[in-house]
């Protein structure tokens, strides 16, 4: 391990490879928390970047973590600077101790400001848009699409303000310039606003009639002639144990096909449990396969011995590793829905990048969509977001042809976790 810096040195170091195809070493070294590990994954994930090998060590007070990511050949150009500046921000404060906090929540209550767009329809306004919006560091928590009979397109945007600037007047002519620039001419009307508390931005909603149990767990039989799709699910394999490496912790192994996204879904759900991750590290094997070790212990400090307990551990992290997402066709008469669902995080955040991959496949197959709808739902006791796309038929590429369906299907789901 290398030796831990003053206060005053950096606690995140960047050094990008000479060349796109060269590794990117991300080295951080900050007091530690709960759920750091899957914090850092998020971002790096939400970069599109894709994680090679990497080391977590801690000694439950002070954290080192080194990542060794690569780039997408297709995506834009990486926002070093940017990237740098997100993972310091989540690296706790060495100010006011030394000792590990739980991770704070994420207040549903926050600020949620509503964007609403008009202009012409086109392949490509929402991705154009959802990229725009990443850039400014907005989240989008909900989006609702409309297309009228004369190809205007309405849009609403439910977002938060990363920078979380107040007062924010200026941030929103910011904003409304940046996005009157980007659709020029086309744009008829920008506006953004406080949302109101009627209008329930974030609140996690009864479930509506079309959002069904078979969206999310039944995997078996296609609907109405729909495609489903569960990415790796028959080369995961998941063990809970104890390790004569570490006999005071349990460890997780996962070993599955390399994917972009892998580790933060694993670390997501080690999170939600709680756990204390005490060291954890990915490699990439020679099979095309990656390995994550975590050792842990539990939200007492101890290590976990109980044989049903470390299966329920399993079960939850399979599902967390083989299912990050469902994606899914449904016809209803002449319409054509496509359904992406996501579950949420127990602190409240969304899977990250979704409304911007889903529309850059779309926009890449030339597929207009004329409604969109992002809403949070309870089923089962699990909290969702369903992502709903209702999509423009093409003469020469119908969408209830199965093989067609099956080239969205999997362009959509390459794009979120391929």
């Amino acid at each position: 391990m290398r030796a831990m810096r003053a206060y005053g040195d950096e606690f995140v170091v960047v050094s990008v490879g000479a060349q796109p195809e060269d590794l990117t070493e991300i080295t951080i070294n900050c007091p530690d928390k709960v759920g750091l590990g899957c914090d850092i994954s998020r971002i790096v994930f939400e970069f599109g970047l894709s994680i090679a090998r990497g080391d977590l060590a801690t000694d439950g007070r002070w954290c080192f973590v080194a990542l060794w990511v690569i780039a997408r050949a297709s995506q834009m150009p990486t926002r070093w600077q940017l990237l740098k500046q997100r993972l310091e921000d989540v690296c706790p404060s060495a100010i006011p101790s030394l000792l590990p906090h739980p991770t704070p929540q994420v207040h549903l209550s926050q600020r949620v400001m509503l964007l609403q767009v008009c202009s012409s329809d086109r392949t490509g306004l929402l991705n154009d848009v959802a990229q725009k919006l990443w850039e400014l560091e907005f989240t989008i928590h909900k989006v609702k699409v409309s297309t009228s009979p004369e190809e205007k397109s309405v849009n609403f945007f439910f977002i938060t303000d990363n920078k979380n600037i107040v007062p924010w007047k200026k941030r929103r002519e910011e904003v409304i310039g940046q996005v009157k620039e980007l659709l020029g001419p086309n744009c008829s009307h920008c506006e953004m606003r406080l949302a109101s508390p009627e209008e329930k931005g974030l609140d996690i909603l009864p479930a509506p009639a079309w959002v069904t149990k078979d969206l999310f767990f039944d995997e078996s039989t296609p609907c109405d002639g729909g495609s489903w799709r569960v990415q790796h699910s028959r080369l995961v394999e998941i063990v809970v144990k104890h390790d004569i490496q570490s006999p005071l912790h349990t460890l997780l192994q996962v070993t599955c096909k390399r994917r972009k996204g892998l580790l933060y879904d694993c670390l997501r759900c080690v999170k939600d449990l709680r756990f204390q991750v005490a060291h954890m590290r990915i490699a990439s094997l020679e099979n095309g396969n990656s390995e994550i070790s975590v050792f842990f212990l539990d939200p007492k400090g101890q290590r976990i011995t109980d044989t049903v307990e470390q299966k329920e551990i399993c079960a939850c992290v399979r599902e967390a590793v083989e299912h990050p997402l469902r994606i899914k066709f449904v016809t209803r008469g002449d319409d054509t829905e496509l359904f992406v669902s996501t579950p949420i995080e127990t602190c409240g955040r969304g899977r990250p990048r979704v409304v911007y991959d889903v529309t850059l496949a779309l926009r890449e197959l030339d597929i207009c969509i004329f409604l969109a709808d992002i809403g949070r739902h309870l089923v089962n006791d699990q909290q969702w977001e369903v992502y709903r796309f209702l999509l423009s038929e093409k003469e020469d590429f119908s969408l209830t042809d199965p093989k067609n369906r099956n080239v969205i299907t999997d362009r959509v789901q390459e794009m979120l976790i391929g």
